[in-house]
């Protein structure tokens, strides 16, 4: 059975570690390759766009793929339609590995909104001092915002226009509560906005916020194709493959 991962994310780099030593699978990830030096998973890698939905269904048959895991960011909604599409055009089945959401506790004053656009809208009544921890992709929806000061923070630099006042801090998780709260701290920060990426790795700057009793801003996923079958831990993706070998 030959599986393609589409990856990029640590839910992907664990799929593929506890796959790889299944007998009679084999693997191939797919990495989009906006980053600049991405961690690498086990077994084959491969780097860069497909070129839409027939370039994907063309390298699916190509390859004699039987099987595809999208595993990409929770954020990357293009890629997973294209993924849904491409398989069901091609009879393969598609399975959607999407970690769970963040979920608003006591303390928290959070507010959702339903994109980067209307994030921009709502951060320009929310303080002067704004932390941008939404990677480097949609920072030039706060471009037009210059009566604040923006924290962007990205593991690469971002794309597009940016607002007048900032700093840019390139950085990569998994941050600690401490880490996060003398960030917030020491750029006197009065807004945090976020996208709901889920995981751990970047949660302590949420629990940071709550204790300094800030506003967040809160992205929320775009949505997964209608009918999607989907898990949200790398060992029920596994179970679910194990299932068609």
């Amino acid at each position: 059975m030959k599986i393609l991962i589409l990856g990029g994310t640590g839910e992907a780099r664990e799929l593929a570690e506890i796959v790889a030593g299944e007998r009679g699978v084999e693997i191939v990830s797919s990495l989009a390759g906006r980053v600049r030096a991405p961690v690498l998973p086990a077994g084959a890698v491969r780097v860069g766009g497909f070129g839409g939905v027939e370039g994907l269904r063309d390298w699916l048959s190509d390859n004699d793929i039987d099987a595809v895991v999208d595993a990409t960011h929770p954020f990357a909604g293009v890629m997973s339609a294209h993924a849904a599409a491409a398989g069901t055009s091609l009879g393969i089945p598609v399975l959607h590995l999407r970690r769970p959401g963040w979920r608003e506790g006591p303390g928290d004053r959070w507010i959702r909104v339903p994109d980067t656009a209307a994030a921009a809208r709502t951060v320009a009544g929310l303080g002067d001092r704004v932390f941008l921890s939404i990677g480097r992709q949609g920072v030039s929806a706060f471009a037009h915002l210059d009566r604040q000061w923006f924290l962007i923070r990205a593991i690469d630099p971002p794309t597009g226009g940016l607002p007048p006042a900032h700093e840019i801090v390139l950085a990569r998780g998994p941050f600690t509560i401490a880490d996060e709260t003398r960030l917030l701290i020491d750029r006197r920060i009065e807004t945090l906005v976020t996208k709901d990426s889920g995981g751990e790795s970047t949660a302590a700057k949420l629990a940071a916020a709550r204790a300094r009793a800030l506003p967040v801003v809160v992205i929320d996923r775009p949505p997964l194709p209608p009918g999607a079958t989907t898990v949200d831990t790398a060992g029920a993706a596994r179970e679910w493959l194990r299932r068609r070998i």
